[in-house]
């Protein structure tokens, strides 16, 4: 397996077509990241890859300048029709799949290649119809894309590159059987060029590279549980009934520009947008019941900077190319010690500093000591003092978004039913053993009442729902 990094090499330096070096001067782009330099050299010579890299390392950019670079080479058979399409990236999320469309047209913008995007929750027959039209790099999810496909939107017999991206996210959605249905469809491994990309090469992601891939070259550009340099981090360790004031006062001390504050529940999400926009803090949140158009507005509003704050569930912690995020919040410790690391990946992009500061409450403390083993370290605690403890306002009423379904409208009203505003102020006016037994009181109260919700949000909030949507 390579995994030492090389000198810092320069795309002009690779062999890159002058179309492709023009556009990453256009970007902004001169010299190639750790897993750009690995991968870049064995994707031009043709070979299959696996490679692992944490997040925010450049992996978008390796795929699809490499393969741009064959597509380049060669043209399309003779035979292939304008709904062929001659390469595919598959994404587990709509905002993966969104964000990689975006760097493909910026990437590709002095090619004549046509890009089109697919997935779930929006724009039914417009994607359809594009794709129709006509196609040479199609990226999508899953769901979206087999429903395509069923319906000989496009088919596959002229494919000449496959691309899986964030390939251990989609055995944690529940795709695979999804991938190994279009892997089948197409050309077999000896007559096309496979990428794998993921966070994690672990056994069932290898096991799927050397089934569906021709001799794949494994590359690491960094060992697993590595944190992105650069990120300073801090551990608080509040009652439950803390957490929200917590945060409001540490974002005025802070007063950051661009922060992700992540929850591990969408009923999570809405206590902390309401309590936030209650406080004067403007933000939006991203979770499985928001219209694509409202997630992509908001998603919007935030890379411009409208936006300071962004809550979301784990749909979004990987894929997002997000820059000049300062602060990334871990409202809930994620369950999942990998997830720690996609998460505060968020910050300190592109050779830049950020902070990652993570609340240990009674609810969720039971995952940090498999975080610290898995990075290799102890997350420095730091004090709670009464200055980043403020006297909340009661939380802003919310909208009631529109759901996917009747039944989801239903859940989130009776859920946003359920608060109490009273109970934050008294608990952060109070003090002393007896304020503290009141907070852990309330604390389990609440779990009580979030104990019967599932763990396994992240499969409403990614592509899984393409089906349902479609």
């Amino acid at each position: 397996m390579t995994s030492d990094s090389p000198a810092p090499l320069r795309f002009s330096e690779l062999g890159l077509p002058d179309v492709l070096v023009q556009a990453t001067d256009d970007a902004g782009f001169s010299h190639c990241t750790d897993i750009q330099a690995l991968t870049l050299p064995t994707i031009i010579e043709g070979h299959d890859v696996a490679a692992q890299a944490q997040t925010g390392t450049g992996k978008t950019a390796a795929f699809l300048l490499g393969s741009m670079t064959l597509l380049l080479q060669k043209e399309g058979a003779v035979t292939r029709q304008k709904n062929q399409p001659r390469m595919l990236v598959i994404a587990p999320t709509r905002e993966l799949a969104i964000q990689i469309f975006n760097d493909a047209e910026q990437l590709g913008q002095h090619t004549d290649f046509k890009f089109r995007v697919v997935y779930g929750g929006a724009d039914y027959e417009k994607q359809r119809l594009a794709v129709e039209a006509g196609v040479d790099v199609l990226i999508g999810t899953p769901g979206r894309l087999i429903d395509y496909f069923k319906k000989k939107a496009f088919d596959l017999k002229a494919l000449e590159i496959v691309v899986l991206d964030e390939a251990d996210r989609m055995f944690d959605l529940g795709f695979i059987a999804d991938i190994r249905f279009l892997l089948r469809r197409m050309p077999s491994p000896d007559n096309r060029t496979s990428m794998l990309f993921s966070a994690t090469l672990s056994n069932r992601v290898m096991e799927l590279a050397y089934e569906h891939m021709n001799s794949p070259r494994a590359i690491e550009a960094s060992q697993t549980g590595d944190t992105a340099e650069g990120v300073e981090q801090f551990l608080f360790q509040p009652a439950t009934d803390e957490k929200v004031s917590l945060l409001v006062g540490l974002i005025r001390k802070l007063t950051p520009s661009r922060t992700i504050v992540f929850v591990n529940t969408k009923r999570a999400s809405e206590t902390v947008e309401g309590y936030l926009l209650g406080n004067g803090i403007q933000c939006g949140t991203l979770s499985g019941d928001v219209r694509q158009k409202r997630r992509q507005r908001i998603l919007a509003d935030f890379t411009a900077g409208k936006l300071p704050v962004l809550i979301a569930t784990d749909v979004a912690a990987r894929g997002l190319h997000i820059n000049d995020v300062t602060h990334v919040f871990n409202f809930d410790l994620p369950q999942q010690a990998e997830d720690y690391v996609h998460r505060i990946g968020r910050t300190a992009r592109a050779g830049t500093t950020g902070e990652a500061l993570s609340f240990a409450c009674e609810k969720y403390s039971f995952s940090l000591p498999d975080i610290q083993e898995y990075i290799g370290q102890s997350i420095p605690v730091a004090p709670i003092t009464n200055d980043i403890l403020p006297e909340l306002d009661p939380p802003a009423k919310i909208e009631k978004r529109e759901a996917q379904s009747q039944n989801s409208r239903n859940q989130s009203g009776r859920k946003q039913g359920g608060r109490s505003p009273g109970g934050r102020k008294q608990s952060s006016n109070q003090s002393g053993n007896k304020g503290r037994s009141g907070q852990n009181r309330r604390g389990r109260s609440e779990n009580g009442q979030k104990s019967g919700e599932s763990s396994g949000k992240p499969s409403s909030d990614g592509a899984k729902k393409d089906h349902s949507d479609s």
